[in-house]
């Protein structure tokens, strides 16, 4: 019962944000009538479906405030999407202040290519997550066939990636000795495995939708064996198969320089689960700004903008409202984002000549 009200009231809360935020656009930049309907009925249909699948709570994998920008993280079917080399790089400090706060750094590239004629993508995925005694390193390539659908591509992608899952530990244990613990490993191990992901992501000009899943091989990470009462022991650290889906669009406003941009994540692990729903305005295709919510954590504020040469900086800060805000000397979290897409192709420019012998 209490779960029931609690979902109820996540998804009330969340439809009264895009009410009176879509409101507000609707007064001051005059939506128009039939798109604002259209699309405040297709976003809360998918904000109560997420809502009663996922129920937030923690999970093993890092969290991304900006994941419009870091599709490449957690969807191997993005690549080669945007038609261009694209180049990501997010830096996130989470619970500044808390000691043992998870540090995640995460580089991606993708591009698309052409192979006996038809459309694919490839993209490599480096990540770095450290989190109190754990370090985490990843390293992956990914693979993405893409097919025409109705106005935009279709990518269906599968990626592989070794893991490394370093451990330097300072073990406390009250009236014991975790020497004496099966399932605790060494104060300093480091283990490595190999995973895959699976993914399909949709692109078109103005919308996009990604589902995917991480961790499909679930490998069990050994640590070293260990004898306790004369009986050996490999203890292990197993991870769990994720779930990703995203989606998001842009919505012109009545002022051709301004949009909205709203914009969905939710992931789970089949026990622990998160979703994240986050609303932008964005001017003239250069500047960006916005609000986001985490169910039941944080609220979330992000600003952005994009130089001539087509570099992006993205900033974005979680103001985290669970009983762990008191332990945060900033109140939050801080993530960066560096983005740059180009592409290897020049536009041919059609030079005409005019002579007098050829009139």
């Amino acid at each position: 019962m209490f779960i029931c009200k609690q979902k109820i009231k996540s998804r009330l809360f969340i439809n009264n944000i895009f009410i009176y935020f879509t409101f507000f656009l609707k007064n001051h930049f005059s939506i128009k009538e039939f798109r604002y309907k259209k699309m405040r009925s297709l976003l809360v249909c998918l904000l109560c479906i997420f809502t009663v699948v996922f129920e937030n709570v923690a999970q093993q994998d890092p969290q991304y405030s900006q994941y419009m920008f870091n599709q490449m993280a957690v969807n191997p079917g993005y690549a080669g999407s945007h038609d261009a080399i694209c180049l990501t790089a997010v830096h996130r400090q989470q619970w500044v202040g808390f000691d043992g706060a998870p540090v995640t750094s995460v580089f991606t590239v993708n591009t698309p290519f052409k192979l006996f004629g038809a459309s694919h993508g490839a993209g490599l995925t480096v990540m770095s997550d450290q989190l109190g005694f754990d370090q985490n390193v990843s390293a992956g390539l990914s693979y993405a066939f893409r097919l025409p659908l109705g106005p935009g591509k279709l990518g269906i992608g599968i990626s592989g990636m070794f893991l490394n899952k370093a451990l330097n530990a300072t073990w406390v244990i009250p009236n014991g000795s975790a020497d004496e613990d099966k399932a605790i490993p060494g104060p300093n191990e480091s283990v490595m495995g190999f995973d895959m992901s699976l993914g399909v992501f949709y692109r078109a000009e103005k919308v996009y939708l990604g589902i995917s899943s991480a961790h499909v091989l679930e490998p069990g990470l050994k640590y070293a064996e260990k004898v306790v009462g004369g009986i050996a022991y490999n203890p292990k650290f197993p991870l769990k198969r994720h779930y990703y889906a995203t989606a998001g669009c842009l919505l012109p406003l009545n002022n051709p320089a301004f949009e909205f941009a709203p914009s969905l994540l939710a992931f789970s692990d089949g026990t622990a689960s998160q979703f994240s729903a986050n609303m932008n305005i964005m001017y003239n295709k250069k500047i960006w700004g916005g609000l986001g919510y985490r169910l039941n954590d944080a609220v979330i504020a992000m600003i952005g903008f994009e130089l001539f040469n087509g570099v992006k900086f993205g900033y974005s800060f979680d103001y985290t409202f669970t009983g762990l805000n008191q332990y945060f000397s900033a109140g939050g979290s801080h993530e960066v984002m560096v983005s740059y897409c180009f592409s290897l192709v020049k536009e041919r420019v059609v030079k005409k000549y005019k002579s007098v012998r050829f009139l």
